[in-house]
């Protein structure tokens, strides 16, 4: 009997996985991925390697993705919460420019699989978070592009951020719903917007 439920997201090529939680007053046990239970969903691919990241609130990570070896990522947390994004590049797509996101949290369990082709990025809606993800390609140094995470083009609602989208990557100028800074990578903050940038 299947233990994960894989449900289609509006865009092709993305999936929010829901594990089944077994709890009881000691605890709870879960698979978290499961190759027969993804295969029955047509999902085969193979993963090559495992990471994981720790982020504090008002963090901003991306929108980030590999031109040459693009890789496909299976996204959880597990500590924490942050709201998960994927923006479509693949030329061609009827949904091209389009994004879709998803609140992952050590609470709900959920994961998110992004296809080969999509920018992907989140931001930390908790204290601190702890970010796990699968990936079909390794790293490759020098073969990262990346999209700015406000590009009023796409226009990504991310929540409890405050003002209006300028256009440029640089996250000074914005703030949380309490006050927290968005918290950008010196690189994140140098991304074109999505007429700019590199398409699959």
């Amino acid at each position: 009997m299947g233990q994960i439920k894989v449900t289609k997201a509006p865009i092709e090529g993305l999936f929010v996985i829901e594990p089944t939680v077994h709890g009881d007053s000691r605890g709870y046990f879960v698979e978290t991925y499961n190759q027969n239970d993804m295969h029955e969903q047509g999902l085969d691919m193979v993963f090559v390697q495992d990471n994981q990241s720790m982020s504090t609130k008002g963090v901003l990570r991306g929108l980030h993705f590999q031109k040459e070896f693009p890789q496909g990522k299976l996204v959880r947390v597990i500590r924490g919460t942050v709201f998960d994004v994927a923006v479509d590049l693949r030329s061609g797509s009827p949904t091209y420019g389009q994004w879709y996101g998803v609140e992952l949290s050590a609470e709900n369990k959920k994961q998110f699989y992004i296809s080969e082709g999509f920018a992907h990025g989140f931001l930390v809606l908790s204290d601190e978070a702890e970010f796990c993800y699968k990936v079909t390609d390794f790293y490759h140094p020098g073969d990262e592009g990346g999209l700015a995470w406000n590009d009023p083009e796409i226009g990504i609602k991310w929540p409890q951020v405050k003002g209006e989208y300028k256009g440029t990557a640089s996250g000074e100028s914005y703030e949380m719903e309490d006050g927290t800074k968005l918290n950008l990578s010196d690189k994140d903050t140098k991304w074109l917007g999505l007429k700019d940038t590199f398409k699959f």
